[in-house]
This record gives structure tokens, sequence and C-alpha cells, in this order.
């Protein structure tokens, strides 16, 4: 049985939340060890616990320590495969860090590596039908999901992203040109996906084409918007949706902004404080969402209806709503300035293939 290179994912305590992060992003296996000079397991680090860190305000450069998951589930070196296997699954980790009778690493065993897991049988629903007024002239003879970046429409490497990550059903919701949007895909052959196509007769908004299904998806399902560029990862995305039982869950990106005044606060006609060029910090939609296949029942037939429409409508009817922060590269190509910063991201963001390097 070939275990993965721990040392490859080990991180002294005192590491900064920004290399911590790099490093479970360069090696691909979703978590950091941390541990100690004598390689004796302190605690562990998920991208769940990242995000979680990042909604609890913690900053890039918070000591691993701080952050860290003490007293990991582990198992012992000699446990066979099939033990492993059903550890891993009762315990619901996807990680499990190997150790002797002594607590010090000896191995890593990764769920999707013993599984081989195959493709996902999650489909995916892109709102490709947008007008994309905001980038007129460009989107006066092309729809915005063919803008090109990085020498190819944008929607083009969304596809290929997902056909990488082992997503194969995949509809896309088109309106204003959208014979341009089908000549270009086709059935999705081209990327060994199945591309199926929802037509609005009018504009039904990021949640209302979801009707024009052919029926209930049979398991979560993601809905994002055609004109992103980024490279999450998608299955992490649904893992983070189930482990927390979620509705749905929005993915939600950090703003920040920095006010180019002294700020005065009063009481009356009382200076109470003075700060000066104060920064404020939001988490904003990002335009990518995780939902169960019951959720559809709040969808409205035939009206213009729209994905925070729904998380408000959800919420109300006290359903369960999530975030999952997205700390991964990620531009929205609506307007001009973003479009040409995605141009010039795009060569050291993605690979020809349209895979992070």
């Amino acid at each position: 049985m070939t275990r993965a290179n721990w040392r490859d994912v080990c991180l002294d305590p005192d590491t900064p939340l920004e290399d911590v992060i790099r490093r479970i992003t360069e090696t691909a296996k979703q978590i950091a060890l941390v541990a100690g000079d004598d390689h004796k397991l302190l605690g562990t680090i998920t991208d769940g616990d990242i995000r979680r860190g990042i909604l609890r305000g913690l900053s890039l450069d918070t000591p691993a320590r701080e952050i860290m998951k003490e007293n990991p589930i582990v198992a012992g070196p000699d446990l066979a495969r099939d033990v492993l296997l059903g550890y891993m699954r009762d315990g619901r980790v996807k990680q499990l860090p190997i150790v002797d009778a002594q607590g010090f690493l000896v191995g890593l065993e990764l769920l999707d590596d013993m599984l081989s897991a195959p493709d996902a049988d999650n489909w995916i629903v892109i709102m490709a039908g947008g007008l994309g007024t905001r980038l007129r002239p460009i989107t006066e003879d092309i729809p915005k999901p063919l803008v090109p970046v990085g020498g190819r429409p944008v929607l083009e490497t969304i596809i290929e992203q997902l056909a990488g990550q082992g997503f194969t059903r995949i509809f896309l919701a088109v309106n204003y040109l959208a014979e341009q949007v089908r000549d270009h895909f086709g059935d999705g052959s081209r990327w060994d996906v199945q591309i199926d196509y929802l037509e609005e007769e009018t504009r039904l908004g990021t949640a209302g084409a979801l009707t024009l299904l052919p029926h209930r998806p049979p398991a979560p399902f993601l809905v994002m918007n055609a004109d992103l560029v980024t490279d999450i990862d998608f299955r992490r995305l649904l893992n983070f949706h189930g482990d927390q039982t979620a509705d749905a869950t929005m993915c939600v990106r950090e703003y920040k902004f920095q006010v180019p005044y002294g700020v005065v606060e009063t009481q009356g006609n009382r200076i109470t404080q003075l700060t000066e060029k104060p920064q404020h910090s939001y988490f904003v939609n990002s335009g990518i969402y995780a939902l169960e296949p019951d959720v559809l029942d709040l969808v409205p037939d035939g009206h213009f209806y729209d994905m925070t429409t729904l998380f408000d409508d959800l919420l109300a009817r006290e359903g369960h709503g999530v975030v999952f922060p997205v700390h991964e590269y990620w531009i929205d190509i609506g307007q001009f300035d973003d479009l040409e910063r995605a141009r010039t991201d795009f060569s050291n963001v993605f690979t020809p293939k349209g895979k992070r390097a």
C-alpha cells in the first residue's frame, strides 16, 4: 500500500496561515500536518479549518498553531487497507495521519487515493444567458461567456476545469446570442462531458432557469455564473457543503476597501473618536453555489428569480444556508478593468489547459 509523502505537507507550528494555504494548494492533499522538529504530530489543518478561521477574522499572518485541530483522528502504521478504509469512512475523514506508538509521524493516507474516486454524479448549471451590458461594445457581437481570456472563451476554461475534476453533466442556461454558445460548445464531447441547454425564452434570473432542468438532480448540484475566472476546487466545495449538512452554500469572497479620509465619530456635536483612513472588510457573493435538490421547491416557474432571492426565501423558512470562503484565485470579468486584470493574470494562474500550474 503506497502512502502519500507526509513530509510534503508537514509544517512548523509557527508557519503563517498564508504559507499554510499555499502548501495545501500546491500539494493538493487538502491537509497540512503541524509537527515539531522531531516530527511529533501536534495537530492538523484542513481546507475547512482555514475557511472557518477566515470567517472568524484571522489574518494571513496567524501562526498555524492558532488554527490547527489538536488531537486529530490518527491511525497506527500496521493496519490493513480495508481496516483503514473503514476507519476513514466511520470517522468521516478524507486524510488520515499515520503515527507510531509515541505519536511520531510515519505516513499519511488519502481517501481519494484509496478509492480512486470515480466521476462525480453532481450536475453543474452554468448561467450563460446574461446581456453583458457593462462590457459593450465587446458584447454587442458575442455573448459574455465567449469573451476571450487567456486566448479562449472564459466559459471554455470553466468547462475544462470541471471536466478535469470529474464532472461530466453540465447544463448551460442561455438566452442572449444563444446560438453562438451552442455552436462553440455543442454537446460537450470535445471535453468528454455532456452539455445540455436550458433555453430561456425570457430572462429568468440567476435561479429562475433552474425550473428548466429536465428533472430534479440526483445529488447536490452546483450553480455558477459563466463570467468567472477562478481555480476553485469544486469537489472541495461539495465536500464542504455535505459536511455542513447545508441546504444551500454560497461561495463568498472577502472584499476590502479603505475610506480615503480621516473618519470622525460624534455624539451630538461632541467628537468621540478620530480614525485616519480606516479599512473595512466584508464578505461578498462570488456567484458560485451548492444546492440540495429539494431547494428547487422554492423556485417559481416562469418568473424572474435570482439566487439572492432564493437564499432570502430559504432563510425565511429557517433553512440552513452557509458560506464557503474563497481564498483561491477568483475574478468576475463583468467590467472592463476586471477583464483586463484577468487577462493579465491568466498565464500566471493557469497552465495552457486551464489547470492550476
